[in-house]
């Protein structure tokens, strides 16, 4: 039987304080990617990056289609979702 590929949606922030949104089946290996100056070309001159947000989806389409979104927002829209994610992942630690 063949394992399932789980699908990731993550954000990063850079040194410069700005956010990077992208995809990947693997969290750990991508981000040490960005870290080692081998992830995208946006995030080669402001490392080091460290992963503040990730959601897994059930496919690649669904996925990369938030990573879309995500691009596609205004800096503060960026913040609002960022905070609204954090506010959320704090109230499900609490049960």
């Amino acid at each position: 039987m063949a394992m399932k590929t789980k699908h990731f949606f993550y954000v990063l922030e850079c040194n410069d304080g700005s956010f990077y949104g992208g995809y990947t089946v693997d969290l750990e290996r991508r981000l040490l990617q960005h870290n080692r100056g081998k992830g995208a070309k946006y995030t080669r001159m402001k490392r080091p990056v460290k992963m503040i947000y990730s959601e897994e989806f059930a496919d690649k389409r669904e996925a990369m289609q938030a990573e879309y979104s995500f691009k596609q927002m205004p800096r503060r829209k960026k913040e609002e979702f960022l905070k609204k994610a954090s506010e959320w992942n704090e109230d499900a630690e609490e049960f």
